[in-house]
Formats: structure tokens, C-alpha cells, sequence
């Protein structure tokens, strides 16, 4: 620094040589051209001066802050999501480099959170796939002894062909939620009865729900949807079924749909364990599970809801939770463009 005022008052020393001489030059020659020459290159001279000299400054700090916007999207580039630059008090909006480092700081953090998702993304996946697959390898090296009871054999196989549904449908739900997170997914809009559509579900799920005593009611409204109906159908069938699995054996389930202001609105209603209050914001995440045992008992893989709420967004729709512990979930689907029969 010492070394850049010193050369910044050698400039000021020549400046003022330059001018005096210009002086000299224009009381030396009375010329009027002369005059007007010398006057214009005497300001000249003094309006760059300042300018020159405040650049010669604070260069050294203007390339310290470009060298350290340089080194942080390096350090982005290799994965180092924590980096930071540090204004150091520059806080001039109007500054190009303020604009950019705030531009790189948010770019980091943002890409640091998706590395945190991503990585827990993976956990979850390892782990949802981790218990079905040990087990399949326990029970199938238990079957395996020459010694084992004909009931216990065909118990184990029960549970190898479980765990196996389970995973089988783990890796189709995981791969119907990534082809519907990907850009511009097609959606097949086609006309339907959406009555009709809920009673084929409910239908389907009659071996469950007779095998626990449930006392299921149908209130469905007859009327169009003009939507994706496979979609739509999936998101039906989880939110019955898990309606069906949470409720306990002689509980009831309802089902009801309407149309309100050229909406469908449909209700999924039951009985069953409940949801708690501070869990319902997260029911809609992949692999939560507000209580992780049930589920697993249950044979859910954690992302039948997450799928449901993605086909109902992609239809510019709505879905929602109301519940509380011990009194039953009621799973409310809002849909545009229904039209009554």
C-alpha cells in the first residue's frame, strides 16, 4: 500500500508540472486557438487524474475480491458446498462484485441443501431397502434345515414372499415418483366417471377390509373428471388401503366424493390410529413414516403418499390431512374440472 501512494503522489507531482507548463504555454501565446487547446488539455488532464488515482488504489483490493469469487466457484465445482465470500463490509448494492458474491453464497447454500436431501434421499433408500433384504437372507437359510416343521417352512416362505412383494413395490413406486419429478411429465387427460373409478378401488380392497371386520360406506357422487385416470387410480388405491391398514379390526372407513364450483372434491375417512399434530406437516415426504413399526408391519414402503401428492399436483389440485391420535385421519383430494352426471 505504501508503495501504491507513493506512485499514486508521483502522478499527482507530474499532474501538476503538466499544468503549470500548460499555464506558462497559454500566458506565452496569446493565440486564441492556442489558449482554447491548452485549456481543454489542462482539463482533461485533471478530470482523469482522479479517477487514475483511485483505480491505482484500490486495485489490489478489487482483485483480492475477483480472486476470491474465482476460488469459491472452484471450490463449488469440486463439491465444497460450505464455502462462503466474505464481503468484508462491502455492501454497496450498486457494486458488480457485491451482486456476484451474494449470487455465489446463495448458489452454495442452495446447492448444499440439495447435497443434504440427496444424501438422506440415499440413507433412506439404503435402509428401506436394507430390512426386507435381510429378512429374505435370514428366513431363506432357515428353510434350510432339514430339521425345520413343515408349518415353520411354509410360514418363512410366506414371509420371503412378502418381503419380496415389498420390495417389488418399493422399487415401482420409486420409479413411477422419479418419472413424475422429471420435466414436463404427460399426463394422459382423458374423461371418466369418478364415482365409478371409486367404487372399482373400494372393490378391490374388499378381501382386506372383510378380513378385518371394517365397515367400509361408499357416499360418491355421480360426475366427470377429465384427468390422467391410472394416475388418479393409484392415488385412490393408497390413500383406501392405508385407510384400511391404520383402522383396528371392527373400525369404519368412508369414502365420499362431490362436486363443488366445477371441483371434485373427494374425502377418504376412518377410524384408525391417527395422525399426531406436529407429524402431519411430513406426512407427504418421501420415506416418512409417523410411526416407523407400524408401517414396516404394515409392508408400506414410505412413499405412497409422497406419490399421491405428486399426481394430485400435477393435476393442479390439493391434498390435505386432518387428524389427531387415537380418532382416525380423514385425507381430503380437491381436483379442477369436474363436471356432474
Amino acid at each position: 500500500m505504501a508503495a501504491v501512494l507513493a506512485f499514486a503522489a508521483a502522478c499527482w507531482t507530474g499532474a501538476f508540472h503538466l499544468t503549470t507548463w500548460a499555464f506558462d504555454w497559454i500566458a506565452a501565446d496569446p493565440a486564441p486557438l492556442t489558449r482554447q487547446l491548452a485549456t481543454a488539455f489542462t482539463g482533461l488532464l485533471l478530470m482523469m487524474f482522479p479517477p487514475m488515482v483511485v483505480g491505482v488504489v484500490h486495485r489490489p483490493r478489487e482483485i483480492a475480491r475477483w480472486t476470491a469469487a474465482l476460488n469459491a466457484i472452484r471450490r463449488i465445482g469440486k463439491g465444497d458446498f460450505g464455502v462462503r465470500i466474505d464481503l468484508g463490509g462491502a455492501r454497496n448494492r450498486h457494486h458488480p462484485f457485491v451482486g456476484l458474491a451474494d449470487g455465489i453464497n446463495d448458489m452454495a447454500a442452495e446447492l448444499g441443501r440439495l447435497e443434504q436431501m440427496r444424501q438422506a434421499f440415499i440413507s433412506d433408500v439404503s435402509h428401506e431397502l436394507q430390512s426386507p433384504l435381510t429378512s429374505i437372507g435370514g428366513f431363506a437359510k432357515a428353510v434350510r434345515d432339514d430339521e425345520l416343521s413343515p408349518d415353520d417352512r411354509r410360514r418363512y416362505l410366506d414371509i420371503i414372499a412378502l418381503e419380496s412383494d415389498r420390495l417389488s413395490r418399493l422399487s415401482d413406486d420409486l420409479l413411477r415418483l422419479t418419472a413424475l419429478e422429471a420435466e414436463g411429465p404427460e399426463l394422459r387427460r382423458e374423461p371418466f366417471r369418478l364415482d365409478a373409478q371409486l367404487q372399482r378401488v373400494i372393490l378391490a380392497a374388499e378381501p382386506q377390509w372383510v378380513a378385518k371386520g371394517l365397515d367400509v360406506e361408499a357416499q360418491l357422487e355421480p360426475n366427470f373428471l377429465v384427468a390422467d385416470e391410472a394416475l388418479l387410480e393409484r392415488v385412490w388405491t393408497n390413500l383406501v388401503h392405508n385407510a384400511v391398514k391404520f383402522t383396528p379390526a371392527g373400525g369404519r372407513v368412508l369414502v365420499r366424493s362431490w362436486t363443488r364450483d366445477g371441483e371434485a372434491v373427494v374425502e377418504i375417512v376412518d377410524t384408525g390410529i391417527g395422525i399426531a399434530l406436529e407429524d402431519q406437516p411430513r406426512v407427504f415426504e418421501r420415506f416418512f413414516k409417523a410411526d416407523p413399526s407400524r408401517n414396516r408391519d404394515a409392508g408400506g414402503s414410505g412413499l405412497g403418499l409422497a406419490l399421491a401428492e405428486k399426481v394430485v399436483s400435477l393435476h393442479g389440485g390439493r391434498i390435505g390431512v386432518r387428524s389427531a391420535p387415537g380418532e382416525g385421519a380423514t385425507f381430503t383430494v380437491t381436483l379442477a374440472s369436474a363436471q356432474s352426471v
